[in-house]
């Protein structure tokens, strides 16, 4: 078995709408991210390497300085005036930690399909989504590309 893991963070906004509390405002965090991606053995590319790390850490660092939305979110979603190029929308309701952890891992099997598409393998991803020091979100999943 083997084993790729990166760690990477990135600054990003986000809301949560209808939430009772101080979430409900704009606000922002330092997210640490973990990619713990394991199969049999990867294949390898033209250099010899199985998946370049950047391309990994690539999949939190696209939401750097950016602005989390929901897909509700008709106020960053359809605003003027905001630059649609700082906004990410997330799927699901709220920009949450749990939807922003699928959304990283969508990207994670989006760039083993570009680099290796077909292949069979059976893929196990760990990815660790860290909000605040003391807020952690873990979501584990297998699947075959």
């Amino acid at each position: 078995m083997e084993t790729i893991r990166v760690h990477s963070d990135f600054h990003a906004a986000h809301r949560q709408i209808g939430y009772v509390g101080k979430c409900r405002h704009v606000h922002g965090h330092t997210w640490r991210g973990t990619i713990s991606l394991s199969t049999e053995k990867f294949p390898r590319n033209h250099l010899d390497m199985a998946i370049d790390f950047g391309d990994l850490k690539q999949v939190f660092r696209r939401m750097d300085h950016k602005m989390l939305v929901g897909e509700a979110d008709r106020e960053f979603v359809t605003a003027q005036g905001v630059d649609p190029e700082g906004v990410v929308v997330i799927p699901g309701s709220n920009p949450s930690v749990e939807n922003i952890a699928y959304y990283c891992l969508d990207g994670v099997r989006k760039v083993i399909e570009h680099q290796y598409p077909g292949k069979g393998l059976k893929y196990h991803l760990e990815l660790t989504l860290q909000e605040t020091e003391n807020n952690i979100f873990v979501v584990e999943t297998d699947f075959v590309i």
